[in-house]
């Protein structure tokens, strides 16, 4: 069955969407990058329809993964579990991943490089841990390993993670303060034999603060 397309008009709600009319009834809506080659007097038959609905389709998923990735860089399994989320069928996800991938919206590679230059910058972790993060983003193992290739030995890491932390423990007796620590830096992925050497250099500086601030308290 064959009909004709007999208007095209652009939605009130959404200027990016028009509706089509076939034989002067509306008939569905799509997003004028699938439109755009469409004019009065086309003649379309069912399989025409479908198409253009199947891409319509298309685009929508296409334009919720941008959206998504405006809020922050995704893997390409968080990007597929957040379409197949929203309702969407493999096969549409499949052609926006495909996009995607294309245009290098989607780059594991990128995205597992940028994750552990960020954490060494703001938050500091071992290897052991940000490889599980990774990991659980489904980041393949060889690109987890050249993202770990540029960063510091774990005991630096260790290191860097306890100065920002010490802040945090003035005031405290030893032993608390090495509990604290110690408690901190695991968390954070780092190994007993790292860890171990820190507490006692950490102890020493934080100790050798609390001195110098009772005598100059005492001199005041």
């Amino acid at each position: 069955m064959q009909q004709k397309l007999t208007g095209i008009e652009q939605q009130k709600k959404n200027p990016n969407r028009v509706n089509i009319y076939l034989d002067e009834q509306f008939a569905f809506g799509l997003h004028k990058y699938v439109a755009w080659h469409l004019k009065v007097g086309d003649v379309l038959d069912e399989q025409s329809i479908q198409y253009l609905q199947q891409e319509d389709m298309l685009e929508e998923a296409y334009q919720k993964a941008l959206r998504l990735l405006g809020y922050r860089p995704r893997t390409e399994y968080e990007m597929r579990s957040r379409l197949a989320e929203y309702g969407y069928e493999e096969n549409c996800i499949n052609g926006v991943i495909a996009r995607l991938l294309e245009r290098e919206y989607l780059n594991d590679q990128q995205f597992a490089e940028d994750w552990v230059e960020n954490r060494n910058t703001f938050r500091p972790r071992g290897r052991r841990l940000l490889t599980l993060e990774l990991r659980q983003k489904k980041v393949s193992e060889s690109q987890i390993r050249r993202a770990l290739e540029t960063l510091p030995q774990d005991a630096e890491l260790a290191h860097q993670a306890a100065t920002k932390y010490c802040s945090k423990l003035k005031g405290l007796d030893e032993k608390s303060f090495k509990r604290k620590l110690y408690g901190f830096l695991a968390r954070k992925g780092f190994m007993y034999e790292d860890i171990k050497p820190i507490l006692e250099e950490m102890w020493e500086e934080n100790d050798s603060l609390n001195l110098v601030e009772i005598e100059v308290t005492e001199d005041e």
